[in-house]
């Protein structure tokens, strides 16, 4: 066998992960992709093993709910064939690899730092001379952004080559924050520590990031939470994603310059959050979820709050989509903007709202169910143009679906609260493969433990993190002033990438 199947938030040991020659784990990977579209890479990464490095590569097959994991040994010194030569969606994942351990990937489309990380193998490659692509012509000029923008955004450098107003290429470069967020997972060794650091992975991913810590945690101690805190931790999910969602859709308002529509979503955005904070003190649920227990308990009395706040919040954000998606002057600059074909998206591996923008059905709460998701029986919302409209569709659907399921929830959650006990210890030499769909897309959180039950290594993987290359393929042939809103239609995160 070269391959052990498993499913979202299982813990094995790693030894029953079969350990195959390069040759083999290269052909493996490379099949699965080509061979099923509804399969796709979720996770590929690599940590120490003596003086070689082991690689592990997690294929998730949507279809059929299992994640298939695969692992090799090589040296650092190796030059091994590159996956993305053939298949682009691993160019990222390889990029990383390189960039930690110095391994080269020949044919790779080309082979180049992606976080410029503290810790990376060679310090003498440095973001002050990224290699960015240029194409040499009288006719052609460059426009820089970033990477200190004017407005309140994270840093991050787009480098634009245009022919007059039209996009001809754009590149996106990321890596100026440095945090060492998956060092600091092993660093600190108190689980306090450790929930803090993924509350802190992306700011408006805290319930996701979260939950997808948790949820690895606690598979690694052989801990089941009760129905009641699994069904708590679902309503904060969506009501995270019908926060953003209406946020989002204030801010490309705000791009067309539509005032009206831009308060309006900006205010009913405001209860929502505002709730979490009458739950666990902070309106971005920073404290709320905790592996093993139940600091804040859905009280009856909260479940009544909330079915106030959304029974006002519905009428009035429908209301407002209805004006807003009637708007000839809206549509003309929604329809036929940034479009990225299905094609394009499934090369690139696009993962969540904007994959299922372009057609590509892709989304965890269906293809691999966890906490309330294995009773509400979730249909993606799926739209095919794959422009700004088609984006912005995705979120409008959406919201009144999460509203739907937090209601179904909220029927169908326990009245009295269960006590909550806390998680024993990680199993030693262990994996766990935690997969949580935020509001942006899939969410992937591995964790590898050592012969003591101690982390070795812990991987994080936001959506941002396919996704950056579909905004640079969303803006080609658009004029340059197009790309605000093509931008704000994505909504990427910078910081979900510079972990």
């Amino acid at each position: 066998m070269k391959y052990t199947t498993i499913v979202n938030n299982q813990t094995i040991p790693v030894s029953q992960i079969p350990e195959i020659p390069y040759d083999a784990f290269f052909e493996l990977n490379a099949g699965f992709v080509t061979d099923a579209p509804e399969l796709h890479c979720v996770n590929y990464f690599g940590y120490p093993a003596g003086s070689k490095v082991k690689l592990i590569c997690c294929m998730a097959d949507d279809l059929h709910h299992v994640i298939h994991v695969s692992s090799c040994q090589v040296h650092p010194t190796d030059q091994l064939p590159s996956l993305a030569s053939q298949l682009f969606c691993f160019e990222k994942f390889e990029r990383e690899i390189h960039e930690n351990f110095g391994i080269q990937f020949t044919g790779h489309p080309w082979l180049k730092p992606l976080r410029y990380a503290h810790n990376r193998k060679d310090p003498g490659q440095t973001i002050a001379n990224y290699p960015f692509y240029s194409i040499h012509s009288e006719e052609l000029h460059e426009v820089g952004v970033g990477p200190i923008h004017a407005g309140v955004i994270e840093p991050g450098h787009f480098r634009f080559i245009c022919n007059g107003e039209q996009i001809l290429h754009l590149e996106i470069q990321l890596g100026y924050q440095h945090r060492g967020i998956e060092s600091l997972f092993l660093s600190k060794t108190r689980l306090s520590e450790r929930v803090q650091i993924a509350e802190s992975i992306a700011g408006d991913n805290v319930v996701a990031h979260t939950l997808a810590f948790a949820a690895a945690w606690e598979s690694l101690c052989g801990y089941k939470p009760s129905p009641m805190l699994e069904s708590a931790r679902t309503v904060a999910l969506e009501l995270e994603r019908i926060a953003i969602h209406t946020g989002d859709l204030s801010a490309a308002c705000a791009d067309i310059a539509y005032q009206i529509g831009s308060a309006v979503f900006g205010r009913l955005r405001t209860p929502v959050i505002n709730f979490m904070q009458e739950w666990c003190g902070n309106r971005l649920a920073k404290g709320l979820i905790r592996p093993g227990t139940d600091q804040y308990p859905f009280t009856p009395e909260l479940a009544q709050r909330l079915a106030e706040v959304l029974l006002r919040f519905e009428p009035e954000f429908i209301e407002m989509n209805t004006e807003l998606f009637k708007m000839p002057s809206a549509l003309s600059r929604f329809e036929r903007t940034g479009t990225v074909s299905l094609a394009n998206t499934t090369a690139i591996g696009s993962v969540g709202l904007a994959a299922r923008a372009s057609g590509l059905s892709r989304d965890i709460r269906s293809s691999h169910p966890y906490a309330g998701y294995h009773t509400l029986k979730h249909e993606p919302i799926v739209k095919r143009h794959g422009d700004v409209y088609s984006r912005l569709q995705v979120r409008k659907q959406e919201v009144p679906q999460s509203i739907g399921y937090v209601r179904e929830l909220l029927k169908s959650m326990e009245t009295s609260q269960t006590v909550a006990t806390p998680p024993g210890t990680p199993a030693p030499g262990s994996l766990v493969v935690s997969l949580v769909e935020g509001w942006r897309g899939e969410i992937c959180h591995c964790a590898v433990t050592d012969a003591g039950g101690e982390l070795l290594i812990y991987k994080v993987k936001d959506p941002s993190f396919h996704n950056w290359m579909a905004l640079a393929m969303a803006v080609r042939n658009n004029e340059i002033s197009d790309f605000p809103i093509c931008n704000k239609s994505f909504n990427l995160s910078y910081c979900g990438h510079d972990l």
